[in-house]
């Protein structure tokens, strides 16, 4: 039986640095800019440690795959 799943790639078309806020909000059904938000007020509030998250990710994350 095959079940569909979501996968979790970097947005290549909203796109401001990497594109991983861009593809975590495609993943999660928000707007990119609430995840961009969500990031700065981390950033703000547990200081540079989800800036080291989020370039794990950027390494981690593959790019969308380029549709044809």
């Amino acid at each position: 039986m095959a079940e569909n799943y979501k996968q979790l790639y970097r947005s290549t078309t909203d796109s401001m640095l990497a594109g991983v806020c861009g593809g975590l909000g495609e993943y999660a059904a928000l707007d990119p800019t609430v995840v961009r938000l969500l990031f700065v007020l981390a950033f703000f509030l547990t200081g540079p440690g989800i800036l080291l998250a989020y370039l794990i990710m950027m390494l981690i994350i593959p790019p969308a795959p380029v549709s044809q």
